[in-house]
């Protein structure tokens, strides 16, 4: 009782700030809604049917499971090696630790801002530098092409993500005892045969944390895409948040956008539920 009692205030508080919004967005999820928020009759399903009947609803769920994927997928990929190569000793280790962690200093409305002027047509810094080079990018409209601009919100994307990862990952790679890779030498282990056996296997936790909270964050990730091409062109850059966002603001739609919301919360859950499954079995079958 007396541990229920201790937690009590912070149980309350994450409930209030967490629980209410949850709450009201199912409410209005299910009931008609003006554009000022205001409920009227039950509707049922009927907001749902109508966000999942959007063809944009459903472009806008495939570009967000490809930006999620590919933002955190690439973002694991760099930070191994960046925070191996960071907890090694060398001379102006500060420095390249302070210029990696440079980008978690800044927010992402202005680094979103900066890349937007870099990879601008017109005067874009990435242009003048490619046409300096000799090579055919005078006046490239890089965000007026899907693909092109999806790509490099992408590339943003991984770049933010990078520092917060390479901190967890390094994290884990000082909990390693070092006696183990010593041990490994003695017996005659390669480099690349102790990070197999050693490094992954015991970074494992660490990198499923990495794992489930940039998802978290990525999925959720709203000014890199609206500040650079606010979803176009023709909605080829749409993720869900930013889909939900149009819906509310943008239309009016605060019924669908409320369906919308539930959808991607239910995806998030999805996700974690089956991922935490899945490392758990893996770690079972490998303890057994």
């Amino acid at each position: 009782m007396l541990g229920l009692l201790l937690i009590a205030p912070s149980l309350a508080l994450s409930i209030t700030v967490i629980g209410y919004p949850i709450f009201d967005v199912l409410r209005m999820a299910l009931f008609e809604v003006n554009r000022f928020g205001r409920l009227g009759d039950f509707v049922g399903l009927a907001h749902f049917v109508d966000a999942f009947s959007d063809p944009i609803f459903v472009q806008a769920a495939w570009q967000t499971v490809i930006w999620t994927l590919s933002v955190v997928g690439g973002t694991v990929l760099i930070s191994v090696p960046v925070a191996i190569i960071l907890s090694e000793d060398f001379y102006g280790r500060m420095i390249a630790r302070t210029v990696i962690l440079l980008p978690w200093a800044i927010s992402l409305a202005m680094t979103a801002v900066v890349w937007r002027y870099v990879v601008n047509g017109d005067f874009g810094t990435l242009n003048m530098t490619l046409s300096a080079l000799g090579l055919p990018f005078a006046n490239y409209p890089w965000l007026a092409y899907p693909t092109t601009a999806f790509v490099i919100e992408i590339l943003v994307g991984i770049l933010v993500s990078i520092p917060f990862t390479v901190t967890i990952i390094m994290g884990g790679l000082t909990s390693i005892p070092r006696t183990l890779y010593e041990a490994s030498a003695l017996d005659g282990a390669s480099t690349v045969r102790s990070f197999t056996s050693i490094t992954l296997p015991l970074l494992r936790p660490f990198m499923q944390i990495a794992v489930v909270l940039n998802v978290i964050y990525v999925f959720n990730s709203f000014p890199i895409i609206w500040i650079m091409t606010n979803g176009g062109p023709s909605n080829r850059t749409d993720i869900l948040i930013t889909y939900v966002y149009k819906q509310a603001f943008v239309f009016g739609n605060l019924g669908n956008a409320a369906a919308g919301s539930v959808a991607m919360f239910a995806m998030l859950l999805l996700f974690a539920a089956l991922y935490l499954t899945l490392t758990r079995s893996t770690e079972t079958a490998e303890n057994d």
